[in-house]
């Protein structure tokens, strides 16, 4: 008997308690870009803040290719939790990059070395991410949610760490704010690491349940986010 052929990935974004999929979620995807490059573009960034910017373009587009093929949600979290997460982590990506007045103080020196540096930094977590996504597969979801045949990934990143793609993007604005050097961006690195402090426990009690002693004893051999700390 003939197999039927696979569903083709449909793009899908969710905005609180809107959901979009197909072509109007592409739309808001490419409006969304557009608003960010305009945004960046408004700001006149010097050339260092232009490259930065522009792995964090190449990042938001590979996440949003990448998401395509989610599965479908068995469970998830409240439009409200979603949407104080998605408000935390887009106000701290602008403040990335928007000079905001009285923000524009030096947290760094103005270091030759210090441009490469972050945007290695920022690079080597871009990398990170994309393998720990590649390796949760359809598990993968912006939401606190448990998919359809959801299974406990331990591959790859999940060996040592359960949430290295909260690594990855710390990482990443870890690397941004180096190369900013500007309060303004420190401020969005401290801003994302409040967003992933209050999301992690959510989305572990929500494993748990799902799980239970699999997933607690994954959980005590393994660290949340940063080997040897957390």
């Amino acid at each position: 008997m003939e197999e039927p052929p696979p569903e083709r990935p449909v793009a899908r974004i969710q905005i609180g308690r809107l959901s979009l999929t197909g072509r109007s979620a592409q739309i808001v995807v490419f409006v969304l870009f557009g608003l960010i490059g305009a945004l960046i573009a408004w700001s006149r960034p010097t050339l260092r803040m232009g490259l930065t910017g522009g792995l964090w373009i190449a990042f938001l587009v590979y996440w949003s290719a990448a998401a395509r093929n989610e599965a479908k949600s068995a469970s998830s979290e409240s439009p409200r939790s979603r949407s104080i997460h998605q408000l935390l982590l887009n106000g701290s990506l602008l403040l990335l990059f928007v000079p905001v007045p009285g923000l524009t103080r030096r947290f760094l020196p103005l270091a030759a070395t210090l441009v490469p540096l972050g945007l290695a930094i920022q690079a080597a977590f871009f990398a990170l991410a994309a393998w720990a996504r590649v390796h949760l597969g359809r598990n993968w979801s912006g939401a606190i949610t448990i998919k359809e045949g959801h299974a406990l990934v331990r591959t790859g990143p999940y060996r040592l760490l359960r949430h290295p793609i909260y690594t990855a993007m710390l990482g990443m604005y870890a690397g941004t704010a180096i190369v900013s050097g500007e309060l303004h961006a420190l401020l969005g690195l401290v801003i994302v690491t409040v967003a992933y402090a209050r999301k992690i426990p959510l989305e572990e009690r929500a494993l748990l349940a799902q799980f239970g002693a699999e997933y607690d004893e994954y959980r005590r051999r393994t660290w949340a986010i940063v080997p040897g700390l957390y």
